[in-house]
């Protein structure tokens, strides 16, 4: 298993881990299988044209985009019972953790991925067990002719992916609290995040040495430093094709709170200017 630390914006970042082997299917649950099954499925009603499975796939979509990123990156880490049934030697050798050393000092990867992985733990756990507990009062839609349980499969659907997230945070922090973390720069990485903070960053450059440019990061407001095409750029550079989807969906959602968090302060601050004026006038 291989990590991936991609900073997003000056202040988050993505943590990715690359899909299992495909020659290790033979290896995978019975919960894994009926996943795989069930993503089959879904792929076949996304071609349908019209109807219910149409209209089921439109909506479950836009539920997926509406997922926080976070739980997609901790979802992509497999459990570590998982990982030691496919890698009998996992937990005895480090994992390399790829990243740009010009974004992110190395000195800091250990708390950033402790943070990772233990600040929605509580939050995952409790939402599996909401979601779970909640499914068998669906049981009425199942009389319901034709169309599925909707609810059902969404709640269930829903617990699944919280547990999923879960076990994967769990399985991360076993790494950190392991000192089984082994930071790995990679050049194409440091090169694309020279030429996106040369463009987002005041006072910087492509040629910034990497020390200098982390500074410029650190010191910046939060600022989005990746564009939607390079979701693609870096899964082709990390061998990695699901990282395209997992990147884009985490440039949207930021992109949008940053945008969504100045138009607050800008209405904050509209609204303390026309408080001063009438004071000033009364006054």
């Amino acid at each position: 298993m291989r990590l991936f630390l991609i900073p997003i914006s000056t202040r988050r970042a993505l943590i990715y881990a690359r899909p299992l082997r495909r020659d290790a299917a033979k290896e995978l649950s019975l919960l894994d299988r009926a996943t795989s099954k069930a993503a089959g499925t879904w792929a076949q009603w996304e071609e349908a044209e019209s109807g219910w499975k149409k209209h089921l796939v439109t909506w479950g979509n836009r539920v997926q985009q509406r997922i926080p990123f976070e739980e997609w990156g901790l979802k992509s880490i497999p459990s570590l019972k998982q990982q030691r049934r496919i890698d009998q030697s996992h937990g005895t050798k480090q994992i390399n953790v790829l990243y740009p050393a010009n974004a992110i000092r190395r000195e800091n990867i250990p708390q950033m991925l402790r943070k990772i992985a233990t600040e929605r733990q509580e939050f995952h756990r409790k939402q599996m067990w909401w979601n779970l507990g909640l499914s068998p009062l669906t049981a009425p839609f199942a009389i319901i002719p034709v169309i599925p349980n909707i609810p059902f499969f969404y709640l269930v659907y829903r617990g699944w992916s919280h547990w999923r997230a879960l076990n994967g945070s769990r399985h991360l922090e076993y790494l950190v609290e392991n000192n089984l973390i082994n930071p790995a720069s990679m050049p194409e990485l440091d090169q694309l995040y020279a030429t996106r903070a040369s463009h987002v960053l005041d006072g910087s450059s492509i040629d910034t040495p990497p020390a200098d440019l982390v500074e410029d990061i650190e010191q910046s407001d939060d600022r989005v430093l990746l564009k939607m095409s390079d979701a693609k750029k870096l899964a082709a550079m990390l061998d990695a094709p699901e990282l395209a989807l997992e990147a884009e969906r985490a440039i949207i959602q930021v992109t949008g709170q940053l945008e969504a968090q100045k138009k607050r302060q800008q209405e904050a601050q509209h609204e303390a200017q026309q408080k001063a004026q009438s004071e000033k006038k009364t006054s």
